[in-house]
């Protein structure tokens, strides 16, 4: 009996931008002055909100943080594609987007304070809190994906998660789980990396992360995580498939973070530095404030009227942060089920009991 290749895949990797500034002109969207230079405001946006919380947790005002900073066009460029009855079901490092589709950055920086009241999505903004387990968001998003398709809404749930997520089972169980029934999920892996201290090297042996998804009988795809116009372009693509039910999509979005994994961390103890000042020069921000510059889109003034707009709103957010009242002890309790049990309605009343008390 012969041999017969019964299939066979090829992973695409997306640049339109490169590291200098210079677009292929044949992949160049075509999006307007306003929208161009509206990316480049949104990553800035991201990084003063960024700096200020990293100032923040320095200060001992909020607790450990993670910060983005490197992985503002990974996001960005997602987030203009985003239609308010899409679904996001974030992990530690997604403020960019959240806070780009509406959320209160106030409520991110009380998050960092461990308080349960940032697990509040506001109304109008489709998410789930942000998930501290590795990778088991994805099998959320997997059943927002699927809840999707059975009520016949042309929306995504989009599911996010790092390189280090793709070596849990949960990681495999939700494509495999989606790839079988249609779910209208597009997984979005930011891979910077590092898992914490763990290279990608020791992660898996395959080349790409795109590549898992043709396995599990879908799409994939890699793209340059540092050029907001590729996140944009893969990420309209791969939402548009994934709303007309043509089933998940993976994307890849290769980046770096430039800090440590949180502000617990300390990336010097396993990073070369050659390394990080290599990926410094491949910063989303400047390449796209060098390309808009040539373009007579950006100038120093317009960026630091920006800047100065957009500390006045952190601060303004900030002070929302400290005038929020104590939350009451029991918040541990009172927003996970909506019928607590009764092994946890009793350690809430012994909570309330001990508060009472003073102890």
């Amino acid at each position: 009996m012969p041999i017969i290749e019964v299939n066979h895949f090829t992973t695409r990797r997306l640049q339109i931008l490169d590291p200098s500034g210079v677009v292929d002109e044949q992949l160049m969207p075509d999006l307007g002055d306003e929208a161009l230079v509206g990316l480049l405001c949104s990553m800035l946006r991201m990084r003063t909100f960024d700096e200020k919380a990293l100032n923040l947790q320095r200060q001992g005002r909020i607790g450990t943080f993670g910060s983005l900073r490197g992985q503002e066009a990974a996001q960005a460029g997602l987030t203009l594609n985003l239609i308010d009855e899409d679904w996001l079901v974030p992990s530690i490092r997604e403020q960019g987007v959240l806070e780009g589709r509406g959320l209160p950055m106030h409520l991110y920086y009380s998050f960092c304070k461990g308080d349960e009241r940032a697990s509040q999505i506001p109304d109008g903004l489709n998410a789930t809190p942000q998930s501290i387990p590795i990778a088991s968001q994805l099998l959320h998003a997997a059943g927002l994906g699927m809840a999707l398709k059975l009520r016949n809404e042309e929306a995504a749930a989009v599911g996010f998660a790092g390189d280090g997520a793709t070596s849990e089972g949960d990681f495999h169980e939700a494509l495999n789980f989606a790839g079988v029934f249609g779910a209208q999920t597009l997984f979005y892996i930011q891979n910077n990396g590092w898992a914490i201290s763990v290279p990608f090297s020791q992660q898996t042996a395959a080349e790409t992360i795109a590549q898992k998804a043709f396995a599990y009988g879908f799409e994939g795809m890699q793209v340059d995580g540092n050029d907001v116009l590729a996140v944009y372009v893969a990420s309209r693509d791969a939402l548009d498939h994934v709303r007309s039910g043509k089933g998940p999509y993976l994307i890849e979005a290769l980046t770096y973070r430039m800090e440590s994994h949180t502000t617990a961390d300390d990336h010097t103890r396993y990073r070369p530095a050659a390394e990080v000042e290599a990926w410094r020069a491949r910063d989303p921000i400047s390449r796209m404030r060098t390309f808009l510059s040539r373009q007579g889109l950006w100038d120093e003034q317009q960026e630091a009227e920006l800047v100065a707009k957009v500390s006045a709103e952190v601060e303004a957010e900030v002070e929302a942060l400290e005038a929020m009242p104590r939350p009451p002890a029991t918040d541990i309790f009172d927003y996970m089920f909506a019928e607590l049990p009764a092994t946890l309605i009793e350690q809430r009343q012994q909570l309330i009991a001990e508060s009472r008390n003073g102890k």
